[in-house]
Formats: structure tokens, sequence, C-alpha cells
């Protein structure tokens, strides 16, 4: 709020924002008295307001910023921050019991119980959501402790008690966003931004039945321009609010009809009628007239009685259907002859329990200004003032997403915590993994990660941020959703069994190493084989004679026998490692070009293979290397030699990325599939439910210092997650 060095304290700015008139108050409360330093009141231009709720933001908008410019020319000091209230057009209201359990024996304190009133509001919201029955979405504007419990006892103040548990009764109040959304908006065209917000009901109750008379069953009824706003107490604590859309509007435009005068003339004649005895006036005509009170109190009474009705069913509805002790009617409209003498009667009250409070309960209010008049119509302008000093670094508004909420404000909080609040799934915070790919390779399971995707994009106030933001009171964020990376992708190829793996025979005297075959479910698959989710993958250490020569690009003479491990074989039977085969070569590169088999060995899709283009001088050429001891002749050093692998091939494909070792926990993880780290990676390796908060507060640490989700991680960084009470 504002300061000024003239001034004890900190001033507050309250604004009454009726449907007749806007009124202004800037004052500061000490510890005995609260002092209003400047008061303005301008009314309407034109009905740019009805029945409480904002019609023209523009005209309600330039109304509101010549309030706040009279008033700065009063005191000398600029306006930025002002203390609204709402009025209960359509008005819901949730009532509910919250508890919270301790670890162990704890000393409360007061921030203890305002995460109390928050678990008490987002329970509300949770039960107004599944009630609701309407086309508005509805926002907290206020609540009222009921009642406290202490170990499940009825207890009036918690703080430095000691706890295991605490709970409260809570009434929680909600009006339709397009309600608040333009107040907030007519306040913003004036160049304020909202301190904070309640219910014109709770601000005037604060004022018009102090604490010490809430023992008592008693009604407060607040009679706008627009709406009758009606709050119940009883037993010590606010037990309900409620409203009826008839005011002094009614009257004035009956009056309107009536005398043939305008809306402006219509409010001088029923106020005058309360006053004087003679009311004069000029109609649209221009003809002037003069009438006594009792024919506009004969006039208006049907419209009185019918609202005196409607109230009184109201609060015995609100009283569980039962009449309360007393009435206390506050606001303009209050002072229409004969209200209070009707609503006794339709209460089956004496008429001097129903009373019109003004200067009453105005005691402990000092005006500056000589010429303010302790007034009715000014109990609900002080309490919005007054209400500031309860709410003050209790609770910030934004909009999170188009939707507004309400926050308990620790001095710490970020957009991290608003998505929270709203029930912005965590996961569309963060980047999320494609698809994982699961598979065995020789029987053992084997994992492959998807690719990390793109964190969510974050703006503040049309700026763009990132998720440790600090938040500003009545921000606008917008998150757009995290993306999913790609899914997981590995081929046959990629796989270390294939790169490293082979099988050795001795052909003909002369040692030839081959690449092992990589079967899929059964199947020889090609090294650039996509291997799919569930796959069973196994590294086949056999070749039939008749693979062993495609892969050696060999025409095997039939006409002679095939020995494997000196015996009798065929093309079919199988050689194992250091298996021997004798066979006798009829032609070498037997096929036309060069042949392409499913075996490993290469990181393309070509396989190795074997040319046609040149001819060995003897079929012992065909060995990769000889036999030890056996070097060879000069000329066969020079014949051409099978290879099995090329030299563009020694180096094997491998996933992408580096892994760090952390410690999360005092637990070590690795993570693994990317070049870099960031702290938010963390939980992807590690589990961690952020959801599971229920009013505490998320402690992320690296190595001893509060970490930002942001952070670049490295080798051996010491991490902590978990959950601090507040």
């Amino acid at each position: 709020m504002s300061d000024a060095s003239v001034y004890e304290e900190p001033l507050v700015f309250g604004l009454d924002i009726g449907t007749r008139n806007v009124v202004g108050t800037v004052g500061y409360r000490t510890e005995d008295e609260f002092i209003v330093v400047a008061q303005y009141i301008k009314e309407h231009e034109t009905r740019a307001m009805l029945d409480g709720q904002i019609h023209d933001i523009g005209r309600v908008g330039r109304t509101i910023a010549k309030v706040k410019a009279a008033l700065e020319d009063q005191i000398g000091v600029p306006l930025t921050d002002v203390c609204i209230a709402a009025a209960g057009r359509v008005l819901k209201t949730v009532t509910t019991t919250v508890t919270y359990d301790y670890q162990e024996e704890t000393v409360v304190t007061g921030e203890d119980i305002h995460t109390l009133d928050l678990l008490g509001i987002e329970k509300a919201q949770d039960i107004l959501r599944e009630m609701n029955d309407t086309k508005y979405k509805f926002y907290c504007v206020g609540y009222s402790v009921v009642k406290y419990f202490l170990n499940d006892e009825p207890f009036s103040n918690l703080e430095s008690h000691k706890a295991e548990r605490i709970g409260e009764d809570v009434i929680v109040t909600f009006l339709p966003e397009d309600v608040v959304d333009g107040l907030y908006a007519a306040v913003g065209m004036a160049g304020l931004s909202v301190a904070n917000m309640t219910l014109e009901p709770i601000a005037a109750i604060n004022v018009a039945i102090p604490e010490n008379f809430r023992l008592l069953n008693i009604a407060l009824v607040d009679i706008g321009a627009g709406t009758s706003d009606i709050s119940v107490t009883r037993d010590g604590s606010i037990i309900a609010y409620g409203m009826i859309p008839l005011a002094g509007d009614e009257i004035t435009e009956l009056i309107v009809q009536n005398y043939l005068v305008d809306f402006k003339t219509a409010e001088y004649i029923k106020l005058a009628s309360g006053i004087d005895q003679e009311v004069v006036y000029r109609d649209i005509m221009l003809i002037e007239h003069r009438i006594k009170s009792e024919e506009v109190w004969a006039l208006t009474e049907p419209v009185v009685d019918r609202m005196t009705t409607e109230v009184a069913a109201k609060i015995m509805e609100l009283n569980g259907d039962k009449s309360v002790s007393a009435t206390f009617v506050v606001g303009g409209g209050g002072k229409i002859h004969g209200y209070t003498e009707m609503l006794a009667e339709k209460l089956g009250l004496p008429q001097e329990r129903v009373a019109l409070r003004g200067e009453e309960v105005l005691q402990e209010v000092t005006f500056l200004q000589q010429e303010i008049k302790k007034d009715p119509l000014l109990v609900t302008p002080i309490g919005i003032c007054l209400n500031y000093y309860d709410q003050r670094n209790s609770f910030i508004m934004v909009r999170f997403n188009g939707e507004r909420i309400k926050l308990y404000d620790n001095n710490r909080l970020t957009i991290v915590d608003a998505a929270l609040q709203a029930g912005f799934p965590n996961e569309e915070l963060f980047p999320k993994r494609g698809r994982e790919l699961q598979f065995t390779v020789n029987g053992v399971a084997r994992i492959v990660r998807g690719e990390a995707g793109e964190s969510a994009e974050v703006y503040m106030n049309d700026r763009l941020v990132n998720i440790n933001t600090r938040l500003e009171p009545n921000c606008d964020i917008v998150i757009e959703s995290s993306t999913q990376g790609a899914p997981a992708s590995c081929t046959l190829e990629q796989l270390d069994e294939y790169t490293s793996a082979d099988v050795t025979f001795v052909v003909n005297g002369r040692i030839v190493r081959c690449p092992k075959f990589l079967e899929v479910n059964g199947s020889l698959e090609l090294p650039s084989y996509q291997i799919k989710e569930g796959d069973q993958i196994e590294t086949r250490s056999f070749y039939t004679v008749g693979q062993l020569a495609e892969f050696m690009d060999v025409e095997v003479d039939m006409e002679y026998e095939i020995l494997v491990n000196n015996r009798t074989a065929g093309m079919d039977t199988l050689l194992y490692e250091n298996f021997s085969l004798d066979w006798t070569i009829l032609s070498y590169g037997a096929a036309e070009e060069p042949r392409q088999l499913p075996v490993s060995g290469a990181d393309t899709e070509e396989t190795a293979e074997i040319s046609a283009d040149t001819e060995p001088a003897d079929e012992g050429a065909a060995a990769e290397e000889a036999l030890p001891g056996d070097a060879g002749t000069p000329e066969e050093e020079m014949r051409r030699t099978l290879p099995v692998r090329s030299a563009e091939h020694e180096t094997p494909a491998r996933e992408p990325g580096i892994s760090i070792l952390v410690y999360v926990n005092h637990e070590p993880v690795r993570l693994t599939g990317k070049m870099s780290y960031i702290f938010v990676d963390v939980f992807d390796f590690y589990e961690f439910d952020l959801k599971a908060a229920n009013g505490r507060a998320v402690v992320t640490l690296l190595n001893g210092k509060q970490a930002q989700f942001s952070e670049i991680l490295q080798t051996g960084d010491q991490i902590e997650l978990g959950w601090r009470e507040l």
C-alpha cells in the first residue's frame, strides 16, 4: 500500500464500487482506532452497474480514476494498490471441515493456520466444482473460519499451542469469474493493482458486528443499490452468507415511472422523503412539483414490503429456518422509510431489535475531514480497508491459464507453486521422454529410453520466463504444455552384441572369423532391422556350411566330399566355434554382385561382402589369416583374402549421450542418454511424486543449497528431494 512520512503508518486505499456510487477511503490503523485521512464519493454518470455487477467496464474505470485522482490531491501521495469488495450477485457458499496432522506433536504457528485455511479453500473448491450445475466458473472471494479444533477439541485460537492435529470448520464464498474479472478490469483501467479482495458482507460485518458480539445470533443486512447482502453470526462465529437481488434501485425505478423524472432526480426524491416533510422537484417537462413525503412512502410501501419479506426469508433460511435475536442494517438503502419496522415485523422481533447502524459501529473510526458524518453508507467502505489487515501478506491472487487462483504467500512463491495449486499436471511442466523400447537380448531384459521433449513455454504478463520465476501479485500466467520426445529407436547394428561378437572356423586349414548372426523372434534379420517392443533377440553362434559358403562368396564343388571335423557333411550341417571345415572350391565370387547377408559387423545397412572381381591363386587364399606357425609363401601372401569387416566399420555405432552419477537422498542414481543434464532430469530416473504436496512445500537442494529446476548437474552432485511442513 501507499506510504508517506507525514502519516504514522502506511496508508491503505479501499474502494467500495457500488451500483450507484464509488466510495474511496484512505487511512491507516493504529492500536486503538482506524484513522480516515481522506474520503471521496463519486456517483456513476450513467447506469454502468446493475445489481452490483459491472456492465460498462470503461465507464466504471473512468469513475474509479476520478476518485483516485481526487484522493491523491487530498493526501499528496500516489495511490497504486487498492482493496476492493465484490457484491454477492450470484453468490455460492460452501461450508466444510478440514484437518491437518503433524508427524509429531508440534507448536502451531501462524503459517500453519494459514496453510489450514488454504486446505479448506481447496477442499471447498473441489466440492463446488462437483456440485456446480451452472454455466459459471466460480472464484473464491472470501472465507470465514467458523470454529478451530485442537486435537479434535473446539478452540478459539490455535497459535502457539502444541498439537498433533489441527482443524477448522470454514465457510468459503465464491462468485462467478466474470464478476471478479469485471472488477479487476475496471480497477486496472484506473492504473491500480488489487492488493486484497473480499466480499461486501464480510467487509461490513467486520465493522458492524465486532467479535465480542458474535456470540449472539445476529443478522447483518447490507442494503446497497442493487443487492442486499446478508450475514449471520452465532456462537462467536460467522455461520452463513447470503444475498437477494433487491435493494434501493427497485424503489428509485418505481419513483422514475410514477413521477416522470430521470434516475438522478428519483434518487433525490427517495432520499429527501426520509428527511424532509415535503419534496420539491422538476419532472422531465421541467414542471415543478411539491409533494408530501407521506405520498412517496405510500408509493414505495409495496416494494419495501417485498424487499423485507425476501430478506427475512433469507435470514431464516441461513439461520436454520428460525429467526435471529437481532438484526443490524447498514448501507445507503437501509435508510428507506419504514424498512427496519417492516423487517422487524417479518422476523417476529421487537422494533428496537432491528436497527440502522452507522455512527454506533464507527466509534473506533476517526475522520480527519471534519465535514464527513458517520453514516451507515460508510460501514462497508471502512470494512474493506480493515479487511486488508486481516489478509495482508497472507494470500496473493494470480490468473493461471485464464483462471483466477488464490495462493498463500510465503514470499517464496514461484510459477511452479501456481501450477501445482491450479492442478496443472507436473508431467506437462517438464519435458516428457518418448515411449521407451523394451526387448530381450539372449534372455536378458534391455531398455532403450525415448528422446527428451521440449520444456513447457511459460509466460508471465506476456513475457517469456521459466518455471522458477517468482510470482508477482495479480500477474497473468500462461503455460504451454511441454512436448513429448520421439519414441525410442534402435536397430540391430546398434547393439554391442552386433559390433563385438564373432565366431571362428578353420576352413581348409585357415582361420576364418565371421560375425554372429542376430535372430529376432526366431528369424534372421538384416542389421538395419528396427527393433520392436517385446522382440526377443538371440545371437546365433553357428553357421550352416551353405551359409558360410554364401558369406565367403564361394561355389562349393559338390562332386567332392565335404568334411566337418573330419566327418562327412552336407550344406545343412551346422558349424560351431572352432569347427574345422574341408571342402573343394569350384569358383570364387560366385555371385554376379557382392552378396548381402543378415549378419552383424557393420554400422550401416551394408553387410560384409566378397567381391568377384579378383580370383585367388588357390583355395587356401580364402582364409583371413593362417593357422599359428603357417605364415604361407610370398605368393600366398599376395593372394586375395576374404575381408570380414572393412576398416570403416571398426567403430561400432553407439547411442548418443554421456552418463553421470549423482546421489539423490544419498542413493546413487545414474543419468544416461543426454549430452548434458539439468536438475529436472532427476525426475526421469528417481521416483518422486510432485503432486503429493498436501499443503507442504517441496524441498529441492543441490549440494546443500536451494536448487533451481534448470541448474546444470555434474558427476558426484548431492541432491535432496523431500517435503517441508509449512
